[in-house]
């Protein structure tokens, strides 16, 4: 039996092991291993947002407080313009010292809340939406495309009798 490694192969499968009850099972059931994950449709500190979120900076705007001009997020509690965690961190540093814990990316108009450490669907959720359709409209010029809700009851849903 040789010790060489086999020859690279298009057609090799991973097998990924996981240990029962580490919890990386949910990581991967909820896409966290691929790179996306699964929004919430539901959130308890949304009482925290700024009123009319259809009046916000443009997806343009720089960090308040270093200028920085990319993957800058909107506070939706204060309306204030922070940088990522991936430039210098201004964000994180505003909620840490204020606990405002909504945050809204203009780089892919996604919503976090950093108390629930956890995505939000701001297509759904109906507090959220006007921040999300006009910084939609602000970045491309043009309204949302319409998204059919998945859930029954939900407004935009459709049911036939």
């Amino acid at each position: 039996m040789s010790n060489e490694a086999p020859p690279p192969s298009s057609s090799r499968s991973v097998t990924l092991e996981l240990e029962v009850g580490s919890g990386d099972e949910d990581e991967l059931l909820y896409g966290g291993g691929w790179g996306w994950v699964e929004a919430r449709t539901h959130c308890d500190h949304l009482e925290s947002v700024a009123a009319d979120l259809a009046h916000i900076p443009t997806p343009d705007t720089h960090c308040s407080r270093c200028q920085h001009p990319d993957e800058n997020w909107l506070c939706l509690c204060c309306k204030d313009v922070f940088c990522s965690r991936f430039v210098n961190k201004h964000m994180v540093d505003h909620n840490q010292a204020t606990s405002h814990s909504l945050a809204f990316s203009f780089s892919d108009l996604s919503v976090w809340c950093y108390a629930c450490d956890a995505y939000l669907d701001a297509q759904v959720m109906k507090q959220l939406r006007p921040a999300y359709e006009t910084a939609y409209l602000l970045k491309f010029g043009q309204a949302p495309p319409f998204r059919a809700a998945q859930n029954p009851g939900v407004i935009g849903s459709s049911s036939s009798s």
